[in-house]
């Protein structure tokens, strides 16, 4: 089992209430627990998820409430993607993705992850809005670029070096 720890804002737009929420430690992972947020651009509610440890980042642009209530459906499909994306092999896509058979939500837990997150809405709003909005063609391309921002809170890393890097790891 695994976390995507959401915001308040985030939680009340899916309904949870707070005997939903996970207050067990999720089990060991390369990557572990997720963080998310919403964000409006363009008055369209978009998801922002941003990983704990790597900061590994994507938005899922231009969703209808019923849509963020399957969040966990959703977060799988759109990692799935933006790993191949970010040139991920297949092998590692399906190890990552099996971290997340189980999938529970809990409240956010790191003031860290959060101003990363913070900083990050503020570039994926400009880069959107700058591209023509969530429908453009350019979020794809957004999303690579911000993967390959370095992150003060990751020593100056890209996120997209610090996912494979969890990887590289695991295999030695």
């Amino acid at each position: 089992m695994q976390l995507i720890r959401c915001t308040k804002k985030l939680q009340k737009e899916m309904g949870l209430k707070q005997s939903d929420l996970c207050a067990e430690e999720p089990r060991f992972s390369y990557l572990g627990p997720w963080h998310a947020n919403l964000i409006h651009i363009d008055r369209r509610k978009c998801v922002l998820f941003v990983n704990d440890k790597t900061l590994f980042n994507f938005i899922v642009p231009d969703l209808s409430r019923a849509q963020i209530r399957e969040l966990d459906k959703l977060f799988k499909s759109y990692l799935s993607c933006v790993l191949a994306d970010a040139g991920i092999s297949e092998a590692d896509r399906a190890r990552i993705l099996s971290e997340y058979d189980e999938v529970r939500f809990a409240n956010t837990n790191s003031k860290s992850v959060l101003g990363s997150m913070n900083d990050l809405a503020f570039h994926y709003k400009y880069s959107i809005q700058e591209a023509g909005g969530v429908h453009s063609p350019a979020v794809p391309e957004i999303i690579r670029r911000l993967n390959r921002m370095p992150m003060s809170a990751i020593k100056e890393v890209f996120p997209i070096e610090a996912l494979k890097a969890q990887y590289q790891t695991a295999e030695s």
